[in-house]
């Protein structure tokens, strides 16, 4: 039926207009049909819908002449001439305010800005990276198996960048692989890059450090493993670990199996560092049987479950360094019958969509990801901006404490473990080490 209406549209648009032929408008020009169409969803009732209503509308707005369409729009899109003239100042004027240059007075400002406004002005990119020479444009470069997390990220530094006018060009790529430093070198020299920013496990490539410093190429980091000299975002890690497993503990768990992240990022050693913490202020030994390696990916949680949970002495509780690895622990529960949370607590970290898609819910840490994308995006524009620019910010995180833990061994009220609603949606907020208050 919509390709009938289609066809019959741009069949009067052809006829009204002059249209060039076109193959994607012949295939769609089918032979019109009656004007009464039935259409049967599976499983639903017939829906009748008439078009003959929407046919002669068709045909009464294919009569508009092309020259009457004409008059409807602007002769010509405004330039810069035409907002200068506007906000009675000069070209320079306006392009220093529309490109956000200092020493422009905040009256000026405010009559270019509402210049922009009322005639609808878009700058055109590349007439302002001429002027200014640089491409506004800045790269994102990541290496991870989360795509949850890479998504949150990756909206937060596209949002950051509509807000400053800038270009992003993502791009993915395999640290460590042959050639990976020319792939990234070629990179920023094809799209003439103003500056990288980059998540872990990139942020702690000493050979891509030291190529950007060298070449002066602006960088910032999200969650890196040196916190000196560098600009971007981060994470308390080492507490927000610490706490979850301090959870687990007031629960009344005193065997917890951990599954590492990645070994080439740093948030795999500061979350297993506040695993230790933890069970060190808890009086409880480090078990190195407890501890199984993983890489963030919901395989090799699936995996990592499987080997804990046929431990002679399984956990009573297992804290991936994920949301995702801790999902494929809930499947590996699920296929060895063990039930979640009454003969086994689970929890994850990063509060990703699949925490909440999961049954039962997932008790985890919830770490701003989108955030943490805008804020580096933020601290890296800034560093192009002006010397000196730009700082590394710690955000705040939360504990959520959902369906996914109890107390060991809990087996009284199955119905309610069914359906956990004591510990749905709980969150405690943390502030972070030292607060950066932001524009």
């Amino acid at each position: 039926r919509i390709e009938r209406m289609l066809g019959q549209l741009l069949a009067q648009c052809r006829r009204s207009r002059g249209l060039m032929r076109c193959p994607l408008i012949d295939a769609l020009s089918v032979p019109r049909s009656s004007s009464r169409s039935r259409c049967r969803p599976v499983g639903a009732a017939t829906v009748e819908i008439d078009t003959s209503r929407l046919s002669s509308t068709m045909s009464t707005e294919s009569q508009e002449t092309s020259a009457e369409l004409q008059q409807r729009l602007p002769s010509k899109a405004p330039r810069l001439e035409d907002v200068a003239r506007a906000a009675g100042v000069s070209p320079k004027t306006a392009s220093r305010v529309i490109n956000n240059e200092r020493g422009v007075r905040t009256e000026v400002r405010e009559k270019v800005w509402a210049a922009v406004k009322s005639l609808s002005y878009v700058p055109h990119p590349s007439a302002r990276s001429l002027a200014a020479n640089r491409s506004f444009e800045i790269g994102l470069l990541y290496d991870n198996l989360s795509p949850g997390y890479v998504m949150e990220v990756q909206a937060g530094v596209l949002e950051t960048c509509q807000a400053w006018r800038y270009g992003a060009i993502v791009h993915p790529m395999h640290a460590h692989a042959p050639g990976y430093l020319r792939e990234i070198i070629e990179l920023v020299s094809h799209h003439r890059l103003d500056g990288l920013l980059m998540t872990p496990p990139i942020t702690d490539d000493a050979a891509i450090i030291t190529w950007l410093r060298a070449s002066h190429v602006r960088f910032a980091c999200i969650s890196p493993r040196s916190r000196h000299d560098v600009v971007g975002a981060r994470l308390d890690e080492r507490n927000a670990a610490k706490d979850i497993v301090d959870d687990l503990l007031r629960l009344g768990h005193r065997r917890i199996g951990h599954i590492l992240g990645h070994p080439a990022h740093g948030a795999t050693r500061w979350r297993l560092d506040g695993y230790r913490a933890a069970l060190e202020g808890a009086g409880l030994p480090y078990a190195e049987a407890l501890v199984v390696a993983g890489e963030f990916s919901f395989e090799s949680g699936v995996a990592a479950g499987k080997r804990l949970l046929s431990l002679p002495r399984a956990p009573t509780a297992i804290f991936a360094a994920n949301d995702d690895m801790a999902a494929g622990v809930l499947w590996a529960a699920a296929q060895s019958g063990i039930e979640v949370p009454g003969r086994l607590s689970v929890c994850g970290f990063d509060d990703m969509p699949i925490s909440r898609q999961v049954w039962p819910p997932l008790t985890t840490v919830r770490q701003p990801c989108r955030l943490m994308g805008q804020i580096a995006a933020q601290q890296l524009i800034e560093a192009i901006e002006k010397p000196g620019g730009g700082q590394m910010v710690v955000l705040p995180y939360e504990l959520c404490t959902r369906g996914s833990t109890a107390p060991p061994g809990d087996s009284s009220r199955p119905a309610e473990r069914r359906n956990p609603p004591v510990r749905a949606a709980a969150t405690r907020q943390h502030p972070p080490e030292k607060n950066h208050v932001l524009e």
